[in-house]
Order: C-alpha cells, then sequence, then structure tokens
C-alpha cells in the first residue's frame, strides 16, 4: 500500500481528509447561498446566473462541462468526508469497546452531540434538492421548467412543507457548520489559544450566515416578498 493509503489508514490521516473536504464543502455551500441571493433581482437576474453556471469557459469546454465537473467534485469530497467521518467514528469505538457508564456532556457542545444526525438529514436534504431542483424530478406538486428555474425556485418554496423541510434541513446544517468549521481549525493544525477566540467567532459567523441567508429564502417565498 503506498504512503498515501497509509496516511488516510490513520485517524490523523482521516482528520486530515475531512478538513479538507470540509472547506471543499463549505466553500460550496457558500457560494450556493451567494448565488441564490440574485432571485430578489428578480426573475432575470436569477435565469442569468442559472445560464451562467452552465455556460462557464464555453466554448472552450462543452455546455454544462464545468458545473458537472464541480459536482463530480463535490460528490467525491461528500464520499470522503462521510467515510473518514464514520471510519474515525469506529476507530474511537474498538479503542473503547465498553461504553461510557454515566455520559458527561459539559464540555460537548449541542453542535458535536448531533453532527451524526445532522449529517443524515443535510445529506437527504441535498439528495432532496437535486431531484426537485436539478434533475426535475416530481418530488413535489408542482410542473418543473427546466428553462425557467427562478419559476422552480418559487413554486417549490410556495408549498409549506417544502419550506418547511428546507429549513429544518438548515437548521440542521448551521449546527453542522459551527461544529465542523471548529473542528477544521484543530484538525488543519490551528489550535494556539490565542486564536481560540477567533476560530470561536469565525465558525458561529459562518453558521449563523449561512443558515439565515439559506432560511430567508423560503420564508421570502412563504410571505410574498419573492414571487
Amino acid at each position: 500500500m503506498t504512503w498515501l493509503g497509509n496516511f488516510y489508514r490513520s485517524a490523523i490521516g482521516k482528520k486530515a481528509v475531512m478538513a479538507v473536504t470540509g472547506v471543499i464543502l463549505f466553500g460550496w455551500i457558500f457560494l450556493h447561498m451567494v448565488g441564490n441571493l440574485k432571485v430578489y433581482f428578480g426573475p432575470e437576474h436569477f435565469n442569468e446566473y442559472a445560464l451562467f453556471l452552465k455556460t462557464m469557459l464555453t466554448p472552450a469546454v462543452p455546455e454544462s462541462g464545468m458545473l458537472w465537473l464541480s459536482r463530480i467534485i463535490l460528490l467525491v469530497a461528500v464520499v470522503f468526508h462521510i467515510h473518514s467521518a464514520y471510519a474515525l467514528t469506529m476507530m474511537n469505538r474498538h479503542a473503547r469497546p465498553v461504553d461510557y457508564r454515566n455520559r458527561d456532556y459539559a464540555k460537548a457542545s449541542y453542535a458535536s452531540r448531533t453532527m451524526r444526525w445532522g449529517g443524515i438529514i443535510i445529506l437527504l436534504f441535498v439528495i432532496y434538492h437535486l431531484l426537485h431542483f436539478t434533475i426535475g424530478v416530481r418530488v413535489a406538486p408542482h410542473d418543473f421548467i427546466r428553462t425557467d428555474p427562478y419559476h422552480n425556485f418559487v413554486a417549490g418554496f410556495r408549498i409549506w412543507w417544502v419550506a418547511a423541510f428546507y429549513i429544518i434541513a438548515n437548521l440542521a446544517l448551521g449546527l453542522h457548520l459551527y461544529h465542523g468549521v471548529w473542528s477544521m481549525f484543530s484538525s488543519l493544525g490551528v489550535t494556539h489559544k490565542r486564536f481560540e477566540n477567533w476560530r470561536r467567532l469565525f465558525a458561529t459567523a459562518f453558521a449563523v450566515i449561512i443558515t439565515v441567508g439559506n432560511v430567508l429564502f423560503p420564508l421570502s417565498v412563504l410571505l410574498g416578498f419573492v414571487r
């Protein structure tokens, strides 16, 4: 086995993979939210943004080529992120086969204790989101218009249970981001005490900005600000 394989088999290697894939996923989440802000400027701006995603670097690359490349990179990052998280959990269990009789959560944040379930909720949400807004499978009772992403956005969030699921998933995402960003710095070796307040502030601000920004999308549609 190569040194890279041996490195990944170690706990340090898995934590490093989680950190690197976390950077990729966190970056995509931020850019995705920023891009969706175009919805507040109306259908023309939002649909132009959607078209831009499909025509990036054309004609040097085929239409939607960069979009599919980014999807493949994200898929690989998600697979390694989930696998490394699962493998680390198994390694911790094998290291202590007998569970704690009385768990002490005093030093563990709520976010860290719900990372596993939050990750599952987010994964289900991503699958639904792709089926609903990208592929066009009728997972919600409205017409999907492939050439009108703005229509799909608004029509989808007009359904209360779709909006509710989106909001719940993003609240879980916020907790996941807070603990994930905090842990990412530790995995990358940024653990000095003088950086502790900065790490906590950055993790909190990032999680709050993403959560508020995403939750406002369905609320804006339900309240009639986006129609």
